[in-house]
């Protein structure tokens, strides 16, 4: 891979996520909702928020108000491999996905992206 595909790659956009809870709800309980229903969550409010990367885990972070707007502040996030795996499809990782991700780490850590 060239670092002409690695630079083109580098500026692709995809869904970050922050989980802010979740929990079990009865289907009846949600045909009762109404603006202004208020869904207790089972996290304190200081509590770790789950970072993804196209759906899928790379961190954790606290969430904090940038403004009028919250942000999450990051706390841990995986190494590069980690959140290059996440940019992928959900499938079986063979030998060859993992030397493309590695190598892409390794382009990342080298400055050449």
């Amino acid at each position: 891979m060239s670092s002409t595909d690695l630079r083109r790659i580098n500026k692709i956009e995809v869904p970050f996520v922050v989980v802010l809870g979740q929990r079990p709800v009865k289907l009846r309980d949600i045909l009762n909702w109404i603006p202004g229903s208020i869904v207790e969550l089972a996290k304190e409010a200081d509590e770790e928020l789950e970072v993804r990367i196209n759906n899928k885990p790379v961190g954790t972070g606290t969430a904090v108000k940038v403004g009028e707007n919250f942000g999450v502040q990051i706390n841990y996030i995986g190494d590069p491999k980690q959140r290059i795996e996440a940019l992928g499809p959900s499938t079986q990782s063979g030998a060859s996905d993992d030397l493309d991700a590695e190598a892409m780490a390794a382009a990342l850590l080298d400055g050449q992206i």
